[in-house]
């Protein structure tokens, strides 16, 4: 009899697991068409000038390339400010030396860290106040740059008539930490957030940007307070793109693909400390709603190939369930699959999925644990234990 209810309570919740990985496939096949390429956009009869402002702190290894790429752009009137955010390392040198060789580079020296902001804000607060541009775009060191990028951002921007742009780089994963993390991240954003939804409403759950990427009209950056109203929040990308979105301003996520590249982490510390710093504070510091998220996570993706890999030991499961199982375990492979092709990961990794939820799982309780614990941190800053979305 015992053995019965549990059987039932488990086809039961396969069944569930169908039907949302059902809605999760309907979601994914729908935002192919809604996260737009950014290179699908006409080059529009007007070039707006346009700010392009970076914020870097011990970026060594990467603000060479970023900045070389900037300045290759072709677009008539933009101006290109960096902003050292107190390196300990090579930036500044580097920067000063790029500075030389070409006067449209403006660098300054990042003035010290007030008590009640974060690193990142305050440099690209102070980087606003330095520019001019009717268009603002910040984008992160770490970012390389097609040079015809801004003309399609400016495009972008003014076909869709928006206030905001997010773009997605095309990313770029080399060891096991990257390959297990980011396209897990970018598959969460494809099959979990409807863009066609957050078009016609404004639910703060429903919105997905990233901060790699992000192109203000100045009076919409402005309006909405700028980096000084969201001054303390982890997730800046997302609390600054949800308050332009809030006001009723059009705001757009885009595909960089081959216009924009980014090797987000280079090693598994960086992974670690990346992730675990911002992902608590994506979930607005709730420990419930980030726990009961990854527990519906783990039910969904991991409970189907558990139920038929249990059936070599438990042979007198039901074949109902194992053709449910089956069904999800192929609704999560179809998913894996598109998101990986349309975002240019090895196709290799949607076999090894379960080891990617599960790591994304562990990252997801880590970053809760650490960041009320006050010890997560991010180049050599210690981040807030609780600030609001």
């Amino acid at each position: 009899m015992g053995q019965n209810i549990i059987t039932n309570i488990l086809l039961y919740l396969q069944i569930a697991v169908v039907l949302v990985l059902s809605i999760l496939t309907i979601i994914t096949l729908s935002n192919l068409k809604y996260l737009r390429r950014l290179r699908s956009y006409k080059f529009s009869a007007t070039w707006p000038r346009i700010s392009v402002l970076v914020p870097a702190r011990n970026e060594e290894e990467n603000i060479g390339k970023c900045v070389s790429s900037l300045l290759k752009q072709d677009y008539p009137d933009f101006q290109l400010i960096v902003l050292d955010d107190n390196s300990n390392d090579k930036t500044w040198e580097i920067l000063q030396e790029f500075a030389r060789r070409d006067d449209r580079l403006k660098i300054i020296k990042g003035k010290p860290l007030p008590d009640d902001w974060l690193g990142k804000h305050w440099a690209c607060h102070q980087l606003f106040e330095e520019a001019d541009g009717e268009l603002l775009l910040f984008v992160d060191a770490d970012t390389i740059h097609e040079p015809d990028m801004l003309k399609y951002a400016a495009s972008a921007m003014y076909e869709e008539n928006a206030s905001l742009i997010s773009v997605l780089p095309q990313q770029i994963v080399i060891s096991w930490s990257e390959l297990l993390s980011i396209p897990a991240f970018y598959l969460g954003m494809l099959c979990g957030v409807p863009l066609g939804l957050t078009r016609l409403q404004r639910n703060p759950l429903l919105f997905a940007c990233l901060g790699q990427f992000l192109m203000f009209r100045r009076e919409a950056y402005v309006a909405a307070g700028g980096y000084a109203s969201v001054r303390q929040n982890i997730v800046d990308d997302l609390a600054i793109g949800r308050r332009i979105h809030s006001m009723g301003l059009c705001y757009r996520l885009l595909d960089g693909h081959k216009l924009i590249y980014c090797r987000m982490y280079n090693t598994f510390e960086q992974v670690w400390k990346g992730l675990t710093k911002s992902t608590f504070a994506t979930f607005d510091f709730n420990p419930f709603f980030i726990t009961s998220i990854y527990l519906l996570i783990i039910l969904i993706f991991l409970s189907p190939p558990v139920i038929l890999l249990s059936s070599y030991a438990f042979h007198n499961l039901p074949v109902v369930m194992l053709i449910t199982a089956g069904i999800a375990l192929l609704l999560i492979i179809i998913i894996w699959i598109i998101s990986n092709l349309r975002f240019h990961f090895p196709l290799y990794l949607v076999l090894i999925y379960p080891a990617s939820v599960t790591f994304m799982v562990i990252i997801a309780m880590a970053s809760m644990v650490l960041t009320i614990q006050g010890k997560a941190t991010w180049k050599g800053r210690n981040m807030p234990r609780f600030v609001k979305l």
